[in-house]
Order: structure tokens, then C-alpha cells, then sequence
């Protein structure tokens, strides 16, 4: 049985694709498309269904769209009291948005035309795909027999946590933006079946406070919010009490979020590109200190009601990794696992788990075959590939005998590379897949880093350690394989790894075992012995405003167009100063 999963819903376009519980690919429309966050500039045009991330996850399965059993979509609009209950009925579209200031800042002026283009969005599937994808999507003129499922988006980000968690019985909260009109959620997974126990519904959302202030303090929203985790870090807590005021909790599971009127709070907002003063980095630690308030309560609230000791996260509120670690480090729970493609992209593979492990469970079968200890599930290239393109480009390469001994010879003089091995990581961290890795023994290397990635000043850059190192390096350093949570650097080793300490003495780490990736750990091991330190800078492989590469081809050029001193892509090397003999 086939299942495949889709989000086109606000933002993070993605696919994913399950065979009889185990996930086959998954990716994200961004690295096909090159449009980050798979955001478009016309509203509609936004929902367009991930057509490039469908078409690599049929063919990493080496079968057509007549084959799909199921085909869960990521968001429900009978859940909408405005909508039709069911595909045939019509709405009466407004081809502009209106004038007229909206009274609650939740909705769109485009909502209906988003809900008809969902309402349709089977059709689209089977009819809409660009004409150079249809050949698998056509399917040699076989009719399609799947069968179409919309799923409540905040149902696709339990099932993303809780049928992809390592934990047999679970405890779940989850918190966006917004799905249909819940903003966050709370429940439990207890012997197969999944149980909510309460929701917040908008416009009360921690979520889309933080994107607010996120645009205040002149950043993109739905996109730049963990800039403002890290510029937290330099302020103090001056307007802790005005964002109380804002945020409120009702020691229910719930709270509420007032209007935040921050210009009347604060002043005028940062313009974009701006200079960033003390109050913008008291403003951000502020909100940053009560949303980590907030979620604590939330997290105790769920502990009392459940009873477990393991809780699972996801949604967009869950990438912020210092929320994550005061959860991990002051809630009741034992154990703290995150979805480690929490945002949107992963209501895509919480869609296809959730009417997977439903379609099953109806046979009786209710086994957990697949969980979630990596995140390489998107395309991979073969060496073969990968020359014929190095040859055409007529690119200064040579093939290396030990790619982990002599890219560590390489990072060990200090230089920086673009490393590009195996399949691509799901989510929006670099985990060893598309990375640009560095060595963090120079304390100007975060700086030199965001030099090449035209990336603000204040952005840290984060560490990538073996996973029986970590203690070692990294106070109560534990197994944290998807860099989503924070830990201090051990002070005996601070000034070992200085270019990955944050302002604040921490580290938003990232543990790596052979089995995850064998060659990303190869490559760490062998730096190790040729330094005594088992630790590399790892940053996403991409430049600024652009996705993480994806193909050989996106490889080349970012590294082409950047002063990366050298590219690993496979099996090959290519430097900037020439071949080495």
C-alpha cells in the first residue's frame, strides 16, 4: 500500500511517500523550485501543489501516480464553518482581495479562493502537473484508483511526532501559526490510539506572535523567526512584562494572546536592514523569555493530565531550539523528542503516517515498522552522475582515495568546504548532507562564515560532534541528532571550539553515530585525530535568500559563486586553487 502525503498549504510545500508503514522519500518543493519556503509572490499561486517534490518521491519508488493508493493532503477545510462539505459544491469567488480592513488579522482577503483551490486541489494532481513532470504523473494512461484524504493540519503534525518518535507511548503538543483554526495542541499516544485533550484556536497563537515580532523587528516573518532566538541572546528581559500582558496563561492547557499593538508598546518598527539597537535585543529576549514560560506550563498541564514520561513535539513553534531545551531541562518529562521537520513541510509526512497507520489499523494492524533516527530522505546522486556533470562544466576536479582522511587534511588547514554526500535532509537543518563545514579551533571562523554566507553578524554557527563525545564536550551532552536543542559548552573545552560558542556560552548541537552516516562520522573522526577535537562547524550548504542545494548542478554554483575554498561532492574534489597533484 502506497500513501502519499502533500502539504501546498501556507508555506514549506512538500511530499512524502510511505509503503505499508515505512517512509520511503520525502522533501521539500524548495529544493526543486529554488523558491525558499516554497513562497511565491502571487497569493494564489502559493498553494500550488509540490509537483517536483511528488514527481522525485514517485521515482526514488520507482513507480507512477496509477500506483498511489492514497494520497493524503495536509489541511482540512470542512473544518472551516464557511466551507462546503463536500468537492462538488461551488463558492463564489472575489477576483481582488477587498479593501476593507480586515477585523480579525487571522483571515485573508483571499481566503476563499485558497479553500476553493484546496476543494480542488485532487483535480490538480491528476490534471495540473507541469507538462515536463507528466510523464509520471500521467502513468501511461492508467486510471488513477487512489483514494484522496484530507487530514486536519494540526492531526498531520501529532502523527508527524507521534508515529515518527522513538517512544511507543508518547505525550504530544504541538503548536504553529495556525492550521484551520487551532494554533496548538495537546494530547496523548497510549496503546496504539491517539487522544486529544485540548486546543487553542486562534486568533490566540504563539506562533503568529512570534512571526509579528518577527516582522517588527525587521525580519521576514514565516521565515527569519530563529534570527530572533538568536539575537535574544544579547538582550535582557527589559519588556518581559509587557509581552505577560500580552501572553497569558489560563492553567488549563490553554492561554490567550492578546493584540500586541508593538509600535503603541515599543515605537516605530525596524526598517529592514537597519541598525539593531538595545531595545530590538531586549524585544526579542523579552518574547523569547515568555514563550519558553509559556510552553513549560503547557508541557506541566500535559504531564499532569497524562501521566507519561516522554513527550513528543512538532510544529513551527518546535524548531526553536532554546525552547526546546528549557523543555527538555525544566519540564516533568524524562525524555523530549522533535520532529525534525517540524514546521509545515512535515505536515506532509504526518498526512501520509497518520492515514497510513489508519488505512492499517483497519486490517488489524496496528505495528510501528518505520521511527524517525535520520532525516535523509531526499534525492541522492550517484558518482556517476556526478562526474559526467563535472566534465561537461569542465570543472578542475580529481577523485579522491579517502574522502573522510582528505577532506579532514583539507579542514585541518582551516579552510572551508561544501560538502555534498548521500541524500538530501528533510527539514530545514543541514545535518551532514548539504553542509558547509569548517573547523571551529579559530575563533574568527563564525564570522568568516557569515562573511561567505552574507549572513548577519550576531547569527552563531552551529557544531556537529560524535555522538559518544558529546558529554564530553558539552554540559549533560546527550543524543541530539537533528541540531534542535541547545547545549552550554563545557568550560574546559571553550576555548578548544570558540567559533561555535554562542554569545551566551551555548551550542544548538548536532550528534552524529556511524549508522546514521557513515562518512559524515568518517569525516569527524578523522579531523579528531588530526586535532584532538571531535567537533566541526556544519552550516547549512546554501547562500543567502537561497534553499540548501539540492543536485550536483545547485552544488557548483553556490560553490562557484561563493569563496568556499573547496567542494567534496561525492567522491570528488574540486578546490578553488587548482587540482592538487
Amino acid at each position: 500500500m502506497y500513501t502519499l502525503g502533500i502539504n501546498a498549504v501556507y508555506h514549506d510545500s512538500a511530499a512524502a511517500l510511505i509503503e505499508d508503514g515505512v517512509v520511503i522519500a520525502a522533501a521539500e518543493d524548495e529544493r526543486f523550485t529554488h523558491i525558499k519556503h516554497a513562497k511565491r509572490p502571487v497569493p494564489f499561486s502559493t498553494w500550488q501543489l509540490p509537483f517536483d517534490a511528488i514527481d522525485y518521491c514517485l521515482k526514488e519508488a520507482g513507480i507512477e501516480l496509477a500506483d498511489v493508493d492514497h494520497v493524503a493532503y495536509s489541511y482540512d477545510p470542512k473544518l472551516l464553518s464557511s466551507m462546503p462539505t463536500h468537492a462538488g459544491a461551488t463558492i463564489e469567488l472575489p477576483l481582488e482581495p477587498g479593501l476593507k480592513p480586515l477585523s480579525n488579522p487571522s483571515e485573508s482577503p483571499w481566503d476563499p479562493l485558497f479553500l476553493s483551490y484546496i476543494m480542488n486541489a485532487r483535480a490538480q494532481l491528476i490534471d495540473g502537473a507541469p507538462h515536463h513532470l507528466m510523464k509520471r504523473f500521467r502513468s501511461d494512461g492508467r486510471a488513477m484508483r487512489f483514494e484522496w484524504h484530507y487530514v486536519d493540519h494540526h492531526l498531520s503534525h501529532e502523527a508527524s511526532a507521534f508515529l515518527a518518535a522513538p517512544f511507543t507511548d508518547t505525550a504530544v503538543l504541538t503548536m504553529d501559526g495556525r492550521g484551520e483554526g487551532v494554533t496548538t495542541s495537546l494530547g496523548q499516544f497510549v496503546d496504539g490510539e491517539y487522544k486529544r485533550l485540548k486546543q487553542v484556536e486562534l486568533p490566540h497563537s504563539l506562533g503568529l506572535l512570534y512571526e509579528t515580532v518577527t516582522g517588527y523587528l525587521g525580519f521576514l516573518h514565516s521565515s527569519d523567526e530563529y534570527k530572533v532566538m538568536a539575537l535574544a541572546s544579547y538582550g535582557k528581559p527589559e519588556h518581559i512584562d509587557a509581552f505577560r500582558e500580552i501572553v497569558k496563561y489560563r492553567q488549563d492547557g490553554t492561554y490567550t494572546v492578546d493584540a500586541p499593538r508593538l509600535v503603541e508598546r515599543f515605537g516605530p518598527a525596524r526598517e529592514r536592514g537597519g541598525p539593531l539597537e538595545q531595545q530590538h535585543f531586549d524585544i526579542a529576549h523579552s518574547l523569547q523569555a515568555v514563550l519558553e514560560e509559556t510552553v513549560l506550563k503547557l508541557a506541566g498541564w500535559l504531564h499532569e493530565q497524562t501521566g507519561l514520561d516522554k513527550l513528543s513535539m512538532a510544529g513551527g513553534v518546535a524548531l526553536n531550539c532554546v525552547m526546546n531545551a528549557r523543555v527538555r531541562d525544566h519540564s516533568p518529562f524524562k525524555e523530549v523528542w522533535v520532529q525534525p521537520a517540524s514546521g509545515d513541510a512535515g505536515t506532509a509526512l504526518g498526512a501520509a503516517l497518520w492515514i497510513d497507520y489508519r488505512e492499517r489499523a483497519e486490517t488489524g494492524d496496528r505495528s510501528r515498522k518505520w521511527q524517525m533516527d535520520h532525516a535523509y530522505l531526499g534525492p541522492e546522486y550517484a558518482d556517476d552522475e556526478i562526474e559526467q556533470l563535472l566534465k561537461w562544466t569542465k570543472a578542475p576536479y580529481r577523485r579522491m582515495h579517502d574522502i573522510a582522511a582528505e577532506t579532514a587534511d583539507i579542514l585541518a588547514q582551516n579552510k572551508v568546504i561544501g560538502w555534498y554526500q548521500g541524500r538530501t535532509e528533510f527539514g530545514p537543518r543541514a545535518l551532514g548532507a548539504r553542509s558547509i563545514l569548517a573547523s571551529p579551533i579559530d575563533p574568527s571562523m563564525q564570522s568568516k562564515l557569515n562573511e561567505i554566507k552574507d549572513r548577519e553578524d550576531f547569527r552563531p554557527v552551529a557544531p556537529v560532534i560524535m555522538e559518544e563525545y558529546a558529554s564530553e564536550w558539552f554540559v549533560d551532552g546527550g543524543v541530539a541528532p537533528f541540531m534542535l536543542f541547545i547545549f552550554d559548552v563545557h568550560p574546559a573545552k571553550e576555548t578548544q571550539i570558540p567559533a561555535v560558542r554562542h554569545v551566551d556560552g551555548t551550542a544548538r548541537v548536532q550528534t552524529v553515530n556511524r549508522n546514521q552516516h557513515a562518512l559524515y562520522y568518517d569525516l569527524i573522526d578523522a579531523f579528531r585525530k588530526r586535532t584532538g577535537v571531535p567537533v566541526l562547524v556544519n552550516t547549512s550548504f546554501n547562500t543567502r535568500g537561497e534553499p540548501m542545494v539540492n543536485s550536483p548542478r545547485d552544488a557548483l554554483e553556490s560553490f562557484w559563486t561563493s569563496p568556499l575554498d573547496a567542494l567534496v561532492i561525492g567522491s570528488f574534489l574540486i578546490e578553488k586553487n587548482g587540482v592538487r597533484a
